[in-house]
């Protein structure tokens, strides 16, 4: 490959590969057998489609990847662009970089949750994730083992068949590094999500393996979703342990260093972190779930609070396009549409220009139940609040206030 015998894709993809490797300290490459692509437009720019644009007129050969890849959410969700007011330019630029992936083999299955809908990794599986909830569910709650793969470096590995063998593809960077003991084990997804936070922010660095201990059950997967995902949001954070849980740290020794260091978390920081978001709110513009996309469970519940009632102010249902039809087969788009929701599928909302679906809508304070989502939109311009799903449908359904 490095000498062009497979074109010059290839070429670029191991030399970038290479690059990477040897500025992080790999000793050499591991075999990977899937890979999952940031490739929303946002991030990529007008720049990054036409570079990607370049590769198309290769032979096919040439230029299809040769492990099953899979693509991010998308910036859009084309049936939804208008009421969301987002602007021709984003779609045009999007539809391009939709036929390039295609072009070069990804499956465009634009889904942050694919470890709930498809192929899940398994244990021990070595991949090339890039999403940040997708890398540390699949290394936590699975004990498949990933990095943090950017944009050209997870395409690299789709093309290559490999990765730089370094940081969570071995054994030394998975033992635990923090022991963080909690006093109390949440119930709703916005609890998960602000435990995710507050232990995000206590470890703060790539490097730092949380080992979490007292949880006083086994989490559901939509409540794993939900802490890991904003567990790497506030923390930069990979890999967690569960003690007892979680498939690699059946006791405290299996993962434990000696260098582990302990903090303990309690229902009041859980409490704390919420009512940081919501002081002086008031009320909001739009309910916002999404950052991870819904999984039809929780597609059901929100269905579920919104029977019988209807939403005044905008709110927006972020699902995966796997998910989308069974919700739409099982009659929960309709329910939740019939409330006043809008039911949008294979997008995220802070991938989908989400400052300028702001500055279109007059939107400004915005209520959700993840705290990854509270996290990232303040850059974008919102006052997020987090709150529960029950609370977000209340407050939607009473014009945006928010009760007592």
């Amino acid at each position: 490959m490095r000498a062009g015998a497979f074109g010059p894709l290839r070429q670029w993809a191991i030399e970038h590969q290479i690059k990477v490797g040897s500025y992080l300290g790999a000793a050499d490459f591991v075999p990977v057998s899937q890979a999952h692509i940031m490739a929303d437009t946002e991030s990529l720019g007008e720049a990054g489609v036409a570079w990607l644009e370049g590769w198309t007129r290769l032979p096919p050969d040439q230029r299809r990847v040769r492990i099953p890849t899979i693509s991010d959410p998308r910036g859009t969700d084309f049936a939804a662009a208008a009421r969301l007011k987002q602007q021709p330019w984003m779609l045009e630029r999007e539809q391009r970089a939709i036929a390039v992936f295609e072009a070069l083999g990804v499956l465009m299955t634009d889904t942050c949750i694919n470890y709930q809908t498809i192929m899940p990794p398994v244990r021990g599986e070595h991949v090339a994730y890039g999403d940040t909830g997708v890398v540390i569910y699949s290394n936590s709650v699975c004990g498949a083992r990933s990095n943090f793969e950017g944009g050209p470096s997870a395409l690299g590995a789709g093309l290559t068949g490999r990765t730089p063998r370094y940081g969570f593809h071995l054994d030394a960077h998975r033992r635990a590094t923090l022991l963080v003991r909690v006093g109390f084990s949440p119930r709703e997804l916005d609890e998960w999500g602000a435990l995710g936070g507050i232990v995000g922010r206590l470890a703060g660095d790539y490097w730092q393996v949380p080992a979490v201990v007292g949880v006083d059950r086994v989490p559901t997967s939509d409540e794993m979703k939900h802490f890991g995902a904003a567990l790497a949001s506030y923390g930069s954070v990979a890999l967690f342990h569960m003690v007892g849980i979680t498939p690699e740290a059946q006791r405290l020794e299996d993962v434990a260093s000696p260098t582990m260091h302990t903090r303990d978390v309690g229902e009041a920081d859980i409490r704390a972190f919420q009512q940081s978001y919501t002081r002086d709110i008031g009320a909001v513009d739009v309910v916002v779930f999404s950052a991870p996309q819904l999984s039809l469970i929780e597609m059901r519940q929100l269905a579920d609070l919104l029977d019988g009632r209807h939403a005044t102010i905008p709110l927006l249902a972020v699902t995966s396009p796997q998910v989308k039809p069974d919700a739409d087969r099982l009659g929960l788009t309709a329910r939740i549409e019939a409330a006043g929701g809008t039911v949008l599928a294979g997008m995220c909302f802070y991938q989908s220009y989400a400052r300028e679906v702001r500055e279109a809508n007059g939107w400004q304070r915005l209520a959700t139940n993840s705290a990854k989502l509270t996290n990232i939109l303040g850059g974008y311009g919102y006052r997020p609040v987090l709150m529960s799903m029950a609370v977000c449908v209340e407050t939607a359904c009473a014009g945006g206030r928010i009760g007592p």
